[in-house]
């Protein structure tokens, strides 16, 4: 392949599964030069950052909008990049909001665009399949449904397995991590990696966390924080909570170990839910975003679940407390039914086995490297 690769991840997932690519091209081709936009796996990787995903994770209409300049800096920023690096190659992961808007640009310059984990047009504006193909040279799916999608339409569609069946199983193969719970009674609390989301969703689930230890009070928790920054705005706002539970931590890094040790957990919608219902914990999905967005999606939406669970499960598999139905006392009551000995746990834990038998097997990664260098 070219020596030279443009990336963009710009959330925190997308650099976990661009970081995995990059380890697998680094043993194709050691000396390529690998530049663009993601995280701290990315950097670890020895990835050029221009931007950092702490800047660029922002979710909903609403919250977009208020950095438009910025999202439009960034672009234009990675353009003139592009025009003075002249990459062969682009790999885009997920990111649609700004990548379904670089890639036309990078076609005009004679960039080939490689889409990795596309955009959900399943769930809603399947108008975006004709621009893709348009502007895409070949998109790499990650659930089996995807591909039929595109049929017709000329663009070349690989369905490549799951990244996270593979990173779980690995992981699901290290011995467990000595974490600091406050006792025996373990329930894990992901309220989800970006700013708004600690703002409007971590306030309930730590009230549902009171609610829950006082009913079992040898309860702990463990709130798990994906980076430092993200750590800091939890324990900010933890400071200002008058309803929160007794035994709490917050730990930065080692999600998953503290989803594995956890008996059961709540999880902020997004990939984390994934994560959770393949190492096996019992979960609730919580979600609140601001007024329009919510009102937005719901009209534009034409699935019947939000959650990654569910949605390829095409059934309820965990339960999902959305908007106004995340209150406080019905996620306490839904967790509650997952905690020990119980049908609900029993019924979960049965829909993830299925779950997993339909995400396939092998390395996406070392797919997506085999597709990039050929």
């Amino acid at each position: 392949m070219d020596k030279n690769l443009l990336i963009i991840a710009g959330e925190i997932s997308g650099d976990l599964h661009a970081s995995k690519v990059v380890q697998r091209l680094k043993e194709k081709s050691p000396d390529t030069q690998i530049w663009g936009i993601g995280g701290d796996h990315l950097k670890a990787r020895g990835v050029e950052l221009l931007q950092h995903t702490d800047r660029m994770g922002v979710m909903g209409i609403v919250e977009v909008l208020k950095q438009y300049s910025f999202f439009k800096g960034v672009l234009k920023q990675v353009l003139a990049e592009v025009d003075k690096r002249k990459p062969e190659k682009a790999l885009l992961v997920d990111y649609p909001g700004f990548n379904l808007r670089l890639a036309p640009e990078l076609k005009k310059r004679g960039v080939k665009v490689y889409y990795y984990i596309s955009p959900k047009v399943w769930a809603w504006n399947k108008k975006r399949i004709p621009k893709m193909a348009k502007c895409i040279d070949h998109l790499m799916v990650i659930f089996p449904f995807e591909k039929e999608l595109f049929q017709g339409t000329g663009l070349k569609v690989d369905f490549v397995g799951n990244p996270l069946v593979e990173q779980i199983d690995d992981f699901l193969e290290t011995a467990p991590v000595e974490l600091p719970w406050p006792s025996d009674r373990r329930v894990a609390l992901l309220p989800g990696s970006r700013k708004q989301e600690i703002e409007r969703i971590l306030p309930s689930i730590l009230s549902a966390a009171k609610l829950l230890e006082q009913k079992i009070p040898d309860l702990s928790f463990m709130i798990a924080s994906p980076n430092e920054r993200i750590e800091k705005l939890v324990n900010e706002k933890i400071a200002e909570l008058s309803e929160k539970p007794r035994q709490l931590n917050v730990l930065c890094g080692n999600a998953r170990e503290v989803m594995r040790q956890a008996e059961a957990a709540m999880v902020t919608s997004g990939t984390a839910t994934l994560e959770t219902a393949l190492i096996g914990t019992p979960h609730i999905l919580v979600y609140k975003t601001s007024a329009f967005t919510y009102w937005f999606a719901r009209s534009v939406v034409k699935i019947k679940h939000i959650g990654l669970v569910n949605i390829i499960s095409d059934k309820t598999v965990c339960p999902e407390l959305i908007q106004q139905s995340a209150v406080p006392e019905a996620m306490a009551d839904a967790t509650a039914k997952l905690l020990g000995d119980s049908p609900e746990r029993d019924v979960m834990i049965s829909g993830y086995a299925e779950l997993r038998s339909l995400l396939g097997e092998g390395s996406a990664a070392q797919h997506i490297a085999h597709i990039l260098t050929r």
